[in-house]
């Protein structure tokens, strides 16, 4: 396992996934957890593999529709071509899952508001766009007594 590093710590004041601060967060904490990255070709067909990935490290059985819609946001970031490579990034702390995709444009409005946002928006506790505005995350609340696989 490895430590949550100050980056993974952003604070849930802006909106995004995990504080610095217990008194933000709400409760105490361990931020010790692990954080997988893979990065797939721009092209619908790998959203296959992104589940399969995501379904290898996470025994959460929300996680692969999570990691599919976002990264099919991603995908459908630019309308005159397709990104070239999408970033997928799986980080546990406790029992919070955040799974991002991250191209290497902005998204427009309709990915990030759009039909797959309503599905990411359902399936998690919280959403929301990158700092640089060219990915999306969502982050999950495991039950107690799952554990990641890899």
């Amino acid at each position: 396992m490895t430590c949550a590093n100050s980056s993974d710590n952003l604070s849930t004041e802006r909106d995004y996934p995990y504080s610095d601060s217990d008194e933000i967060r709400g409760t105490v904490m361990s931020e010790s957890g692990q954080t997988w990255r893979q990065a797939y070709e721009g092209h619908p067909a790998e959203a296959a593999r992104v589940r399969a990935w995501t379904r290898g490290r996470l025994g959460h059985e929300d996680a692969p529709l999570v990691a599919h819609e976002l990264f099919v946001a991603v995908l459908g970031s630019v309308t005159t071509r397709r990104p070239d490579i999408i970033e997928m990034t799986i980080s546990t702390a406790g029992r919070r899952i955040r799974i991002a995709a991250a191209g290497r444009h902005p998204l427009p409005i309709l990915q990030v508001h759009g039909p797959g946002a309503i599905v990411i928006d359902r399936l998690s506790e919280s959403s929301g766009v990158s700092v640089d505005g060219s990915g999306l995350w969502a982050q999950l609340t495991a039950p107690a007594e799952l554990k990641a696989l890899r």
